[in-house]
């Protein structure tokens, strides 16, 4: 009897330290896992840690880490913005069609941005003003976003000649990129706004408990519509780098997109449920799933396979997220 007592007394504890050792490692899930697999193919192939393979794969991870940062704001309140799969063409389409139509590059970059932001004030004020529910209004936004710019490019991809926007894909001061900076510079106003503003703190205590933030006095639904805005203008961003990138607007749903930023987001430490965010583990996230597309191609794998393992990874991240405090 003694014995059972001692054993039965001693299994909470030592699930309460499983659980502890599981919720620290789950914190930096993110690095840990981009180590892991940075290993993992240079085993396999010699080609993946080379200069310039590096330094395309941070170049192609700077949209996703762009996207994501936009995720970021909609799951730290709680939420979550499926319409990035189709914002992101949309306000590429937007600036293929201004520049198509005789405008400067400067104007369809900032008609691109301003349409992504106006998709996210959209979600923001009919999740946060008319309380409907975050995934049918993103999800529904996505499916008129698609039809819209499938209808704004007549379904074909529009091509952008610009030599500004070819430097900028391409250019950098040194070894450093353009696009690097430019996703560095997106991280840093993330982290600051998230982490060092009264707006970040009501952030967070909205994904936290809402109720309890309403009831402290915070604005919840402004709130909610800061965050949304936010993802819509940082995807407007991400569009015109994606333009940048691939020299011309595709108006296909970027589903990979879309699921990848979602991943990126809770594997690097967020949670789905909201109130807890991270940018770093966010930015490891992007290039960890960049990286696989990467490591794939190089090692001749199917294209078939990527959204499996994006989808696995995608599964992985959110049974780790159930072990974060």
């Amino acid at each position: 009897m003694t014995a059972g007592a001692n054993i039965e007394s001693a299994d909470p504890r030592a699930r309460e330290g499983r659980t502890g050792l599981l919720a620290k490692v789950a914190e930096f899930a993110a690095p840990l896992a981009l180590v892991m697999l940075w290993v993992a193919f240079f085993i396999a192939t010699p080609n993946f840690l080379t200069l310039d393979n590096i330094g395309d794969l941070l170049v192609a991870s700077t949209i996703l880490t762009v996207l994501a940062l936009g995720q970021q704001f909609a799951i730290t309140v709680g939420g979550i913005d499926l319409s990035v799969g189709a914002n992101l063409p949309w306000s590429a389409a937007l600036l293929g069609y201004m520049t198509s139509h005789g405008h400067s590059v400067t104007v369809g970059m900032v008609v691109a941005i301003l349409g992504g932001l106006a998709v996210g004030v959209i979600n923001g004020l009919l999740v946060g003003r008319l309380h409907m529910t975050d995934f049918v209004v993103t999800l529904g936004m996505l499916s008129v976003l698609s039809g819209c710019t499938l209808l704004l490019t007549h379904g074909n991809t529009v091509a952008v000649n610009s030599r500004f926007l070819q430097r900028l894909a391409l250019d950098g001061i040194g070894p450093v990129r353009w696009f690097w900076l430019l996703a560095l510079v997106a991280a840093l106003i993330v982290a600051g706004i998230i982490f060092h503003t009264r707006i970040g703190t009501h952030l967070l205590a909205t994904g936290g408990r809402l109720e309890a933030a309403r009831d402290t006095g915070i604005s919840v639904d402004r709130i909610r519509l800061f965050a949304y805005a936010m993802a819509g203008l940082l995807c407007g961003v991400a569009g015109v780098m994606l333009v940048a990138r691939n020299g011309g607007a595709d108006p296909s749903v970027q589903t990979t997109y879309l699921l990848s930023s979602i991943a990126a987001v809770v594997l690097g430490g967020s949670s789905l449920s909201g109130g807890k965010a991270s940018v770093l583990g966010t930015v490891c996230g992007a290039v960890l799933f960049t990286s696989l597309i990467n490591g794939f191609t190089i090692l001749g794998i199917s294209q078939y396979y990527q959204p499996v393992a994006v989808g696995a990874v995608l599964l992985l991240a959110a049974g780790i997220s159930r072990f974060r405090k």
